[in-house]
């Protein structure tokens, strides 16, 4: 069975950093997309950041420049690094593993498998 654990998350104060890691069990992330996602209190969840199986990484506009997704070594674990954090990346984050198209990779249904998520807050 897959499980998909994100770790990480925290209060952070404006213009900080975090990083982020997702682990999985039961799957190996190099034969799927991998992606983050955010929602935030009383918002639809939203798609941050995708790698692909092909190691090539997109980005929402909103966190362009200032995220930066990578692949751990042993294949079974992706990491997002937060820099220049706004209050407005303030949400529950959460890591999701797939095989979408191209043209879907920001869909959440595309996602077959999700972690629980954690949590971001951003203030000072």
């Amino acid at each position: 069975q897959v499980q998909l654990v994100e770790s990480g998350g925290g209060l952070v104060q404006p213009g900080g950093s975090l990083r982020l890691s997702c682990a999985a069990s039961g799957s190996s992330f190099s034969n799927y997309a991998v992606a983050w996602f955010r929602q935030a209190t009383g918002k639809e969840r939203e798609f941050v950041a995708t790698v692909r199986q092909t190691n090539a990484a997109y980005y929402a506009d909103s966190v362009k420049g200032r995220f930066t997704l990578s692949r751990g070594n042993d294949k079974n674990t992706v990491y997002l690094q937060m820099d220049s954090q706004k209050p407005e990346d303030a949400a529950v984050y959460y890591c999701a593993e797939g095989r979408p198209v191209l043209s879907a990779m920001r869909d959440a249904k595309k996602y077959y498998y999700w972690g629980e998520g954690t949590q971001v807050t951003v203030s000072s």
